[in-house]
């Protein structure tokens, strides 16, 4: 005869039965334990493809010309825009998307000689951004208010015929023209990069850039 032990081990034991769940039930519990790695993942996408967008220049309006100015002034944004367009209407559509653009970028390099520290903060930026621009070759033209410094410092200016000066050549002499147009309360000179062999970049449109400093060297001389 069993013992009361062994009873106890035979007894019959109602076993546990897996849940049944329906399928929406099943999802609405993945998405409370994932929702917020899909939701992670979802922010993480859209950054990746707006910064290859950005990178690609897709969705943005490309410019024809790009210009660097470089002077010791932000220049108002009523100027900037009157430079643009009076640049938009000599020049012409380089890259066929119906509309002639020019884009003018800004590296103002105020007087921080007495110590102040924002407006050093403002020269550093500008070094750094027209440092950039001239390594990536992005502006064509420079509007600049002191082509000698200027040249004494980067060294990109061409000469009037479109080569690059000599190395111990620093002077902004013969590698600028008198800016003609709109009046930006400055006394401003207009020139254009030289491309040395050693350049592995070039500016987008580099014919048709030509072909406008052409027309502004006229214009200029007229």
């Amino acid at each position: 005869m069993p013992s009361d032990y062994a009873k106890w081990l035979q007894r019959d034991v109602e076993k546990n039965v897996a849940a049944e769940y329906t399928q929406k039930q099943k999802l609405k519990n993945w998405w409370s334990y994932h929702k917020w790695l899909v939701l992670g993942g979802i922010v993480l996408l859209a950054i990746v493809i707006e910064l290859v967008a950005n990178a690609l220049g897709i969705g943005q309006t490309q410019p024809d010309y790009q210009v660097a100015y470089v002077g010791a002034y932000t220049l108002e944004d009523e100027t900037v825009q009157e430079i643009v367009q009076w640049l938009e209407a000599m020049g012409e559509d380089l890259n066929g998307d119906g509309q002639v653009v020019v884009q003018l970028n800004q590296y103002p390099f105020p007087d921080a000689s007495d110590g102040d520290e924002t407006l050093a903060a403002i020269r550093s930026a500008s070094e750094i951004s027209l440092v950039a621009d001239i390594s990536e070759c992005d502006s064509y033209f420079f509007l600049l208010d002191d082509p000698d410094d200027f040249q004494l410092r980067y060294q990109v200016l061409a000469l009037a015929d479109g080569s690059c000066p000599e190395d111990t050549d620093v002077s902004g002499t013969d590698k600028v023209i008198a800016w003609t147009g709109p009046d930006a309360g400055l006394e401003l000179y207009l020139g254009r990069r030289c491309f040395y062999a050693e350049n592995e970049n070039r500016v987008d449109n580099e014919e048709g850039c030509t072909i406008l400093w052409d027309r502004l060297a006229e214009e200029a001389s007229s």
